[in-house]
């Protein structure tokens, strides 16, 4: 009785043994948690990217640009993470393999392409705008009237070219934060800023100390999500698919429209 007992346990040893074997095995692929996206940006950019206090009053990131994110993350089915830093750093941070794509409001110059690669468009803006102190509006008529005068752009930014380029005799003041622009702006320490088209016109709405210049600055701007250069992570087919669906169903206008419901209580955080 003894040996066929100690034979019975044996055989449901072995048959357990093998249950636990073959079901880390056999672990359906599903179940185990998402991978990570890890999506970089600067959230001092209303309406684009900018940080507001949930129903329990934790700040969490929100905007166009957080938004288009997330389509990506769950049309790939991936977790979101999201890391807030300077507009200036982030493409060396994405060389770095810090993130796995940027999305700030970004445009895919010639210049930025030798260090990073870009998806299709996903979001097409206003041209950009001049912010201008409402009762300088008389005063600022033409490029030319910038001679002479500081004009903000946010560091390492396209707008700082407008300035150079296509505003003769202007001093350009170059900072990181785009709040700070505006507060030297607001304070008289600079006389106009150069923005994105969309934030200009938020600035301009939020104050009726602030305007936008009656001069046109030409083309609209297009943005596109930044990947490491070769895109060693092969991402970019995953992000141009997510765009695409994204795009056909129109969420766009949802992203832009979730965003400005936020505009009393949203806050741009500086990384700094």
């Amino acid at each position: 009785m003894k040996k066929i007992l100690s034979f019975v346990l044996a055989l449901v040893m072995i048959a357990a043994l093998a249950a636990c074997g073959s079901g880390g095995a056999n672990k359906p692929a599903d179940s185990a948690a998402p991978a990570k996206l890890v999506f970089g940006t600067s959230a001092d950019y209303a309406p684009f990217e900018f940080m507001y206090p949930d129903d329990s009053g934790k700040l969490v990131y929100g905007g166009i640009d957080v938004s288009v994110a997330q389509y990506i993350a769950d049309f790939t089915k991936k977790e979101l993470q999201v890391e807030n830093m300077g507009f200036d750093y982030l493409l060396a941070s994405l060389q770095k393999g810090d993130f796995d794509m940027v999305i700030a409001a970004m445009e895919a110059t010639d210049e930025r392409k030798n260090s990073a690669d870009f998806s299709n468009p996903y979001y097409t803006d206003y041209p950009p705008m001049i912010l201008i102190r409402t009762a300088d509006s008389a005063v600022y008529t033409s490029l030319d009237s910038f001679s002479g005068k500081s004009v903000g752009a946010q560091t390492a930014t396209t707008r700082e070219a407008v300035v150079k380029d296509d505003m003769p005799g202007a001093n350009l003041v170059s900072l990181q934060n785009v709040n700070d622009l505006v507060n030297q702006l607001v304070n008289s320490k600079i006389d106009a800023v150069v923005l994105d088209g969309a934030v200009a016109q938020q600035f301009a709405n939020s104050s009726d100390d602030l305007a936008i210049a009656d001069i046109s600055l030409g083309e609209s701007a297009v943005y596109c999500v930044a990947v490491a250069k070769g895109d060693p992570k092969g991402l970019l087919p995953g992000i141009n698919d997510a765009i695409a669906d994204m795009l056909a169903k129109g969420k766009i206008d949802e992203f832009v429209q979730a965003a400005d419901s936020l505009k009393d209580v949203r806050q741009e955080v500086s990384a700094g």
